[in-house]
């Protein structure tokens, strides 16, 4: 009896937990200047002065979106265009050290994103590219990648290479067997590694609040991380809550609208 309880209630305590703070910035963007620090559970009164505050033109903060969506968009597009050729290969071609290879690529992604601003900031700055997009795309499509190739990897592998035989037999080159056979069948593991790699290069902070610091080229979470009060010296928390709202929840609405596309492509794939 205890135990069942205990099975039915353990996923509720777990999505309790990871909402709450979801919730307490909700909240919080509700709350007027003044009742900021207010503990109750529900705004009273109800205001919407802080989202009116977001979009004030001085904050930036519409154009820092529309960075925000360039810069996470295209390290998407690339990640997808590198990612899927490079998985198809070490999926199908039979080569020496192929899973060192592998290993290799996944290995890149355990570096420490803060060891590689320094580096990253000298070069850059010797080939111009400080205030610019591709300072912020490049670096994101080299978090990107290795999750992309191994997970794109893993679901190839698992489509059956007589697929690709019997395309060519009927007339398709290599080429055409490849893209109008077995890309439509890992469709699932593209669309998951697509969305995945939206978030995280949606979500990059460190590298966008290095390489930028013209004011019109900041991403949004750099832009809400800069909001300054009436005076210039205060912390709007009200304001940058509204804010985190407004970039948080597009993302929430992709992730609960492909919520099975993305279960489908994590299960069929090597994230299982």
């Amino acid at each position: 009896m205890i135990r069942r309880w205990a099975d039915r209630l353990s996923p509720v305590l777990v999505a309790l937990f990871c909402l709450a703070p979801f919730y307490w910035m909700v909240v919080s963007s509700l709350r007027r200047t003044n009742d900021i620090l207010d503990m109750s559970l529900l705004p009273s009164p109800f205001s919407l002065e802080n989202y009116r505050a977001v979009f004030q033109p001085g904050n930036g903060f519409v154009r820092a979106l529309g960075n925000s969506v360039v810069v996470a968009g295209t390290t998407t597009v690339l990640t997808l265009i590198v990612g899927t050729t490079a998985a198809y290969a070490l999926a199908r071609l039979r080569f020496r050290f192929k899973r060192t290879v592998l290993a290799l690529v996944v290995s890149t992604s355990m570096f420490p994103g803060s060891l590689l601003i320094v580096p990253l900031l000298r070069l850059f700055t010797d080939i111009g590219w400080i205030n610019s997009y591709q300072a912020m795309v490049v670096p994101n499509l080299s978090f990107a990648l290795p999750l992309a190739v191994w997970n794109l990897t893993a679901f190839f592998r698992r489509l059956p290479f007589e697929l690709e035989q019997a395309a060519m037999v009927d007339g398709c080159t290599a080429g055409q067997a490849f893209r109008k056979v077995i890309l439509p069948l890992a469709a699932p593991g593209v669309f998951t590694t697509a969305i995945i790699t939206f978030v995280v290069a949606w979500n990059e902070y460190l590298i966008a609040v290095s390489m930028v610091n013209d004011q019109s080229m900041k991403t949004a979470n750099v832009i809400v991380s800069q909001f300054t009060g009436q005076h210039g010296y205060d912390q709007p928390f009200g304001t940058q809550m509204a804010a985190g709202v407004i970039v948080t929840v597009p993302l929430v609405l992709v992730v609960l609208a492909f919520q099975r596309r993305i279960v489908a492509g994590l299960t069929s794939g090597g994230l299982k």
